[in-house]
């Protein structure tokens, strides 16, 4: 697969779009609680980018933002729902992560990791041998 220049992004309807120009190698499958209800799933998946590295295009007027209980940022459109971006409570806003389902393009990157485990939804089996951490990325699989 050729890497083009540039990645685009959107939501469901269109009305918020970005794009970003290097993807990190770390992105995961966050199996936490707010992950779950937030985007009706088993789990979200997340990629990131450097700050300097990911721009809106268009409709940063539509963005809406619930903030959890610990600091939490997570970012949805107004119209549709898609929840977009994440920003922890720890966060120093050098990175930004961004749900991987809102790519327009395949990606030369996958998954590495599988975080907070142990909230994962019941109903739901990891199958695959990615690392799995009980917490985030940096607490012991």
């Amino acid at each position: 697969m050729s890497k083009p220049s540039s990645y685009k992004g959107r939501c469901l309807c269109g009305q918020i779009q970005y794009e970003v120009d290097h993807i990190e190698p770390q992105m995961g499958h966050c199996h936490c609680s707010m992950c779950r209800k937030f985007h009706g799933a088993a789990f979200a998946t997340f990629g990131e980018a450097k700050a300097e590295n990911f721009r809106l295009t268009k409709g940063e007027d539509k963005l809406k933002v619930y903030v959890a209980e610990n600091g939490t940022k997570r970012t949805f459109c107004e119209n549709c729902g898609s929840s977009l971006l994440f920003e922890p409570s720890t966060s120093d806003g050098s990175l930004v992560e961004f749900t991987l389902g809102t790519l327009e393009s395949d990606i030369p990157l996958k998954p590495d990791v599988h975080i907070f485990k142990k909230y994962k939804a019941q109903w739901y089996d990891i199958t695959d041998e990615l690392p799995q951490f009980d917490e985030g990325r940096l607490s012991n699989p």
